[in-house]
């Protein structure tokens, strides 16, 4: 008996390859072909018909906007902040009767090529991104023969995209003000990864903040983390071994601040008699931790509602400007976080 033998189907680089081009010129020849000469898009269709590679991505009648499916980049799909943004995004995709494709950029290498093969195949009609950065390599001039787009969460004004977030800058300086409302001068900062806008904004926040008060930035109070529970106990680990540890820490997710919590309570410190912890986001776990987490909430679900809607704009024909539609957040008080312990 002969054993079943599987067909990998031929993927854009195949077609590059027999045509002697790049996948970008592939990729041109197949979206716009008048962007190349006759000779190269003879020679791109035709191996890609040689090669059986989605013929009808050569119909030039091909409309993008019939398919009804829409594919949500996301960063990380096991961060539990995008849990609600997402809910907002399908939820009003399918009142209006579109499917949503979601894909992880967490393993953004094994996916690059199935995000281009979607929009190649016209598989969808649009994308949200809620990360700072498109999942594959897009020159500027191949960004505008991309399906409409639309940012939620990140500002990534380079993109050009129409973008749905909150104000993170104010929003933290907010945040560390309350706790040096509490009577709190050593205060630490977990912060995101540095490539992130937002946490570029939320750091500024918090400098801003400690200055506008006469307190100096400690650069050893500030430790950057990657938005993950390790993170968080890592970074306050590093943080209590200080000469003059923190009596209030500012994290940049809800997520490092349980992280941060955790570590806390293992070592035998009280939060928040010894140490106040603050977070961002307010995810549902922030609530019932062990205290609740006092935190910034973000409007999660209007974020993705108000994104998905922009979109559909652009996919009914409607002109939509780049650039930021503000949402507002809330300083969420919990048993976290309170004042200073006197004599400190």
């Amino acid at each position: 008996m002969k054993a079943n033998k599987k067909v990998v189907a031929p993927t854009m680089k195949d077609v590059a390859e027999k045509a002697e081009v790049s996948t970008a010129t592939v990729s041109r020849a197949l979206m716009n072909p008048e962007k190349v000469s006759q000779a190269t898009r003879h020679r791109v269709e035709q191996a890609a018909v040689e090669l059986g590679y989605l013929p009808h991505t050569l119909n030039r009648n091909a409309k993008r906007n019939d398919s009804c499916t829409l594919l949500v980049i996301v960063p990380d799909i096991c961060d539990p902040f995008f849990s609600e943004i997402l809910r907002g995004i399908e939820t009003t995709a399918a009142k209006h009767g579109y499917l949503v494709l979601i894909g992880d950029c967490a393993h953004q290498n094994q996916q690059e090529k199935n995000f281009i093969d979607l929009i190649i195949s016209k598989q969808i009609d649009g994308m949200l991104l809620l990360g700072s950065q498109l999942p594959f390599d897009a020159s500027r001039e191949e960004q505008r023969n991309l399906p409409p787009m639309v940012m939620a969460n990140e500002f990534a004004p380079e993109l050009e995209l129409p973008t749905v977030h909150i104000d993170n800058l104010t929003a933290a300086f907010n945040a560390v003000a309350w706790l040096l409302q509490q009577g709190h001068t050593h205060i630490a900062c977990i912060a995101g990864p540095e490539e992130m806008p937002l946490s570029h904004y939320r750091l500024q926040g918090y400098i801003q903040a400690l200055r506008r008060n006469g307190i100096t930035v400690d650069s050893n109070y500030i430790v950057r983390g990657d938005f993950s529970y390790e993170a968080g106990a890592n970074a306050l680990q590093q943080l209590h071994r200080l000469p003059v540890p923190p009596t209030a820490v500012f994290c940049h997710s809800d997520v490092m601040a349980l992280g941060a919590l955790s570590w806390a309570k293992r070592h035998g410190l009280r939060v928040p008699q010894d140490l106040s912890i603050m977070g961002f986001d307010d995810i549902a776990l922030s609530r019932f931790c062990d205290p609740p987490l006092t935190t910034m909430a973000q409007p999660r679900f209007k974020i993705g509602e108000e994104a998905m809607l922009l979109l559909l704009e652009q996919l009914n024909g409607n002109t939509i400007s780049p650039g930021s539609r503000l949402l507002d957040c809330d300083l969420v008080i919990r048993e976290s976080a309170g004042p200073v312990k006197k004599g400190i």
